[in-house]
């Protein structure tokens, strides 16, 4: 084929609008809003803008400021590659508001976006909008601007509201936290605007999208997110002791001991508090292992958010109450470069990683733990079961079962 007839390189534009998105350093487990979806969204940046038919990918999200948070986030572009980059629009007030909040102010970043759009001097030729939030902004851009739109969601409000459910009958209390109701409209409204809709795993696809009135399957694609192998490998010989592992020893009498791993932002949903009644319900598990619980980074858990101050405070009662001092650590900081030297600190004590989470859409962290060397124990729900099915590394559990969770530790 001659080189004339090749098609044109894409330009991409990506929108993900909540949390606090930047290139390096990116602060997972601050709170709710910055977690894998960040790391995912900028990754695939960099991955996509490797590719030779691909032009530019840009990443459209807020800009915020405030004392608490670094100059970056306000900064209007990031350079991320030669070709990638994060552009950075006014949304609401410059304040970093939780994603629930919002939604009165996506038409502003939408037509912030638009304009924007204008100065390049060329559409994009295709929009892959990230969450519900970005999904109703783009679906009305893609249509203003006739462009084939993307949608990875991410989570779903259906099936966050029925689980939440489960669990207590204050629908309304629910709504007046999570606002379901717009959510699951811009859902909707994402699903019958998009051109392509991207799942992490085909239980995702063939069951969570079915309760969506508009899902269509011909439309759907399972593509599991990959991981940094570079970043995540087995230790070798030679590699430094990390100071992360200073922080994590001084918590344990005998840190030397394998190390049960888990870690997450302190989230409800994330389970440590069945973890650690299963860790400390089981003697055996006691006496032979220490539990090392990364939960996300805090200066005093009192100035954490309202939800993330609750788990705190049950995981911290529930060390008293079990009287796990010196057997249980939880540092209070861990930076992302941090993160693939904890898994190695792991494999190198003959431990094994948990994600005991209630729902899990799909859990890249056993994709780390697994390209670290380290064995796995998993809900399972959702990713976990595709992940541990490919990789054979670990052993799935009930999630609310801590005699099962023990067990299998």
């Amino acid at each position: 084929m001659s080189r004339e007839s090749d098609p044109e390189p894409l330009h991409i534009v990506m929108a993900s609008i909540h949390g606090l998105v930047r290139g390096n350093h990116i602060e997972l487990g601050r709170d709710a809003d910055t977690g894998g979806q960040v790391k995912y969204v900028v990754e695939l940046a960099r991955a996509l803008s490797r590719r030779s038919d691909v032009a530019s990918v840009d990443i459209y999200t807020r800009a915020v400021s405030g004392k608490t948070l670094d100059p970056e986030y306000s900064r209007p572009i990031e350079t991320l590659s030669p070709k990638a980059r994060i552009v950075r629009l006014p949304c609401g007030p410059p304040d970093y508001l939780p994603k629930e909040t919002l939604w009165p102010h996506l038409d502003e970043f939408r037509r912030n976006l638009f304009a924007h759009l204008r100065t390049t001097g060329r559409d994009p030729d295709v929009i892959h909008a990230h969450y519900a939030d970005a999904g109703l902004a783009c679906a009305d851009l893609a249509a203003d601007l006739d462009r084939p739109m993307v949608f990875t969601g991410h989570s779903l409000g259906r099936i966050k509201r029925s689980r939440l459910l489960a669990k207590t009958p204050d629908r309304d209390g629910l709504e007046r936290r999570y606002r379901f109701t717009r959510r699951i409209a811009a859902e909707e409204r994402a699903l019958h605007r998009a051109d392509l809709v991207i799942t992490s795993t085909r239980q995702e696809a063939d069951q969570q999208y079915a309760v969506y009135e508009n899902r269509e399957p011909g439309k759907i694609a399972t593509i599991p997110p990959g991981v940094d192998l570079e970043r995540f490998r087995p230790p070798v010989p030679g590699d430094p002791q990390p100071d992360i592992a200073r922080q994590i020893g001084r918590f344990l009498k005998h840190p030397y001991r394998p190390m049960i791993l888990a870690m997450a932002r302190p989230d409800e949903r994330k389970n440590f508090q069945t973890l650690i009644r299963a860790y400390g319900e089981d003697e055996t598990l006691r006496r032979i292992a220490n539990l090392v619980m990364i939960i996300g980074n805090r200066s005093c858990f009192t100035d954490m958010g309202g939800s993330e101050q609750a788990v705190m405070e049950e995981v911290l009662a529930l060390i008293d109450k079990y009287d796990l001092y010196g057997t249980v650590a939880y540092p209070k900081h861990h930076a992302s470069e941090d993160v693939p030297d904890i898994y190695r600190l792991a494999v190198l004590s003959e431990g094994v990683f948990i994600n005991p989470a209630f729902t899990e859409p799909f859990g890249l962290t056993l994709l780390e733990a697994a390209a670290t060397g380290l064995p796995v124990v998993a809900t399972r729900d959702g990713g976990p079961r595709d992940i541990i099915g490919h990789c054979r590394n670990g052993i799935l559990v009930d999630p609310t079962d801590p005699a099962e969770i023990a067990n299998a530790l």
